[in-house]
């Protein structure tokens, strides 16, 4: 087999084909890569990569019509067919040298997501991913077209008709639904030659093993195909060949089968066995708050999708296969309005869109609007008077989370938030996790009650800058002591609130004078002013240590008067280093250093005090030392950790065993920042020069060898 290897290579770069080939492929690579990548600064590399996979319609053929019908053509494939080696080694010979010209330039623009990554962030596991679904559709691509060549002596006809396989594999998606929008028979049929499908599945983040087997099974099976086709040759028309032809018909039969047997076999497991996300943020994996709530389901629902299957959004899709997967109680059902057109008449009189959903339980259904699956951004466009739609996140997860809770819970929970005492605004990011987490909240000035409502989960106090009245003070007491539950956020006053001080005093808590200034720079970002504060193991960091920072900017410390106190446990989630103190004189907060009166750390900026009562019933007041924390200026700093851990918090008091609001995923990304001189330089050089480059040395080795 080596030397037909050899042989064949050699071929390829003393003609002008294998140049040609590696030329052209590196000329569009980079021309799509400049435009998208270079120029514009997007850092997806497989923008660039899938754009340019329709090349091997024309090049493959190009590349591969030689390989065998020449041999024919010359009859010196007589010369090698009597040659001490196998069919299998001729053909894998031939195939390896081709796949070796295909790998030059593969390998090459493996250098261009370093070259991106070099002017910014890039998802390098994408970048790479799509360059190898890239390297195995050329992979399969040529083992079909060393098949046709096998079939003809004609260098033409094996191009042309490569070609039109080529390009029906290309199309057959579009096809099939062209066909039937709901699949048939023929469809399953003609859905084996699909490779735009299992390509796309690979570039759009996601390691995707059926994928992967079925380029390199039907590559097996292209190579296969072709060893029967020359096996035939070696025989002359008699009884023998006969039964020769008979042994090969059904060899080929078996193959087929197990090929085919195989991918279906795959393509039933569960998708989480068989793919595995590297998308930066996780787009199509299923978050630990999920598959905790999933794990804990004991009553059956469908999910009713409204679209065909030929329209079905992909990215969807994959998300709700795995909640097919991960739980018997979970159903995925699609239905074709085209069919039933009015199937969601009996769940809501509204109009929905393509690919909406319908969440049934035997309590209640609720309606995922597809407008509602992503996040939508509108720019004003100055040039044309109007606005651009810019897709910035996926929410699947966190609207299928939250309507599964939503169709499953007995009761809603209720959050009041006190007004009237210089509150702080809840940010809206934090306004729509309440949703998501299927809480309802209002917005009550306790002078107005006799008391707490009795439907609270839960009573926030967020960044009141006022003193409550001792009454008011008295209600929250007298509800912490029916078992009540209290989230209470500091807010920093100019004045003494000796009422609200009463209630720290309550849970045996007390609020440092000043702001935290941190001097471990571990701690902070930029500003000892702006704390990172370490993360404690506790139901209210859930999702959170060891992957995000939970941004706290000028905090106040929380200290504790009796940590050993029998009555309460008390628990810091939230704590500065043992170098921070808190600084008294807030007038001057330019200056870091300790003066005279500062208190000495560490603090707690985030702590839980339970409380346990005499008849046996518990009090929780969870205390944050950070007004800005649930704002939504201090989330987006830390890519939506202080959401995640207000939403763990929330839940914790809504008797969510996890918290359902689950934060969308974004799809925005930071462009890459290249000079223009670069982009010229860099488009000039990858795009212009080595393609031209590689041209001139082929001509040169092809023109000697005609002199010769």
């Amino acid at each position: 087999m080596s030397a037909i290897y050899k042989r064949e290579l050699k071929s390829y770069f003393r003609s002008f084909i294998g140049l040609l080939f590696i030329a052209v492929t590196l000329f569009f690579v980079s021309l799509y890569y400049t435009a998208v990548n270079l120029f514009q600064g997007y850092p997806y590399f497989s923008y660039a990569l899938s754009s340019v996979v329709i090349l091997f319609l024309i090049s493959v053929p190009v590349l591969t019509m030689r390989s065998l019908a020449e041999e024919k053509r010359n009859r010196t494939d007589q010369m090698i067919l009597t040659a001490p080696v196998s069919i299998g080694g001729i053909v894998m010979g031939k195939y390896l040298a081709l796949l070796t010209v295909f790998a030059i330039p593969t390998g090459f623009v493996a250098i261009y997501p370093l070259i991106m990554g070099s002017f910014g962030d890039i998802p390098t596991s994408e970048a790479y991913l799509s360059l190898f679904a890239f390297f195995l559709y050329g992979m399969m691509a040529i083992a079909i077209g060393l098949l046709v060549s096998s079939l003809t002596e004609s260098q033409v006809i094996a191009s042309v008709l490569t070609f039109i396989i080529l390009f029906l594999a290309y199309m057959m998606d579009s096809i099939c639904g062209l066909i039937s929008s709901t699949g048939n028979w023929l469809t399953a049929i003609l859905r084996c030659l699909d490779m735009y499908t299992p390509f796309s599945n690979l570039l759009n983040g996601t390691l995707d093993v059926k994928s992967v087997f079925y380029f390199i099974s039907m590559t097996a099976l292209a190579l296969f195909l072709t060893v029967q086709s020359i096996q035939k040759r070696r025989y002359s028309i008699s009884v023998k060949s006969f039964a020769m032809g008979a042994y090969s018909t059904g060899m080929i039969a078996v193959a087929t089968g197990i090929v085919v047997i195989a991918n279906v076999v795959l393509g039933e497991l569960p998708a989480s066995w068989i793919s595995v996300d590297v998308t930066g943020e996780k787009l199509y994996s299923l978050t630990e708050q999920t598959r905790e709530y999933v794990k804990n389901m004991n009553e059956d629902v469908t999910i009713y999708v409204i679209v065909s299957d030929a329209n079905k959004d992909m990215v969807l899709a994959q998300t709700l296969q795995r909640y097919d997967d991960l739980s018997e109680h979970i159903t995925v059902e699609y239905v074709d309005p085209n069919v039933n057109p009015r199937f969601h008449t009996q769940y809501t009189s509204e109009n929905i869109s393509l690919n909406s959903l319908i969440v049934v339980s035997a309590k209640r259904n609720a309606v995922v609007d597809y407008n509602d699956i992503y996040e939508t951004s509108y720019d004003y466009d100055s040039y044309t008077g109007g606005y651009s739609a810019n897709t910035t996140g996926y929410d699947g997860e966190g609207q299928i989370t939250s309507a599964l809770d939503r169709v499953l819970t007995d009761d809603v929970p209720k959050l009041y938030l006190t007004q009237g005492h210089g509150e702080a605004a809840l940010g809206t990011t934090f306004t729509n996790a309440l949703k998501k987490e299927n809480t309802e909240y209002e917005r009550i000035n306790l002078m107005d009650y006799d008391g707490v409502p009795e439907d609270a989960a839960c009573l926030l106090i967020h960044g009141a800058t006022g003193d409550f009245s001792a009454d008011d003070i008295q209600k929250v007491v007298q509800y912490l002591e029916r078992g009540g539950n209290v989230i209470l956020v500091t807010g920093i006053s100019e004045t003494q609130t000796p009422n609200l001080d009463s209630l720290y005093d309550y849970m045996g808590l007390q609020v440092a004078d000043g702001l935290v200034v941190e001097k471990n720079e571990a701690n902070y970002y930029r500003n000892p002013y702006y704390l990172l504060p370490t993360l404690g193991y506790s139901s209210y960091t859930t999702g959170l240590s060891g992957q995000y920072y939970v941004f706290v900017p000028f905090a106040q410390g929380i200290l504790i008067e009796n940590e050993e106190r029998e009555d309460i446990a008390y628990t810091k989630f939230l704590t500065t280093s043992d170098d921070a103190f808190a600084k008294a004189d807030i007038s001057n907060l330019e200056n870091y250093d300790k003066s005279e009166g500062d208190i000495d750390g560490p603090f707690a900026v985030g702590v839980s005090a339970v409380k346990t009562l005499e008849d046996g019933t518990e009090a929780t007041m969870v205390m944050y030392g950070c007004e800005q924390i649930f704002s939504d200026e201090a989330n987006v700093m830390v890519s939506g950790a202080n959401r995640i851990m207000f939403t763990n918090t929330v839940g914790t008091f809504a008797r969510h065993e996890v918290s359902v609001s689950v934060p969308a995923k974004s799809y925005e990304v930071s462009y890459l920042m290249i000079p223009q001189s670069r982009v010229i330089l860099l488009g000039v050089l990858l795009t212009v020069v080595i393609p031209l480059g590689c041209l001139a040395a082929g001509f040169v080795i092809w023109f000697r060898r005609r002199k010769l």
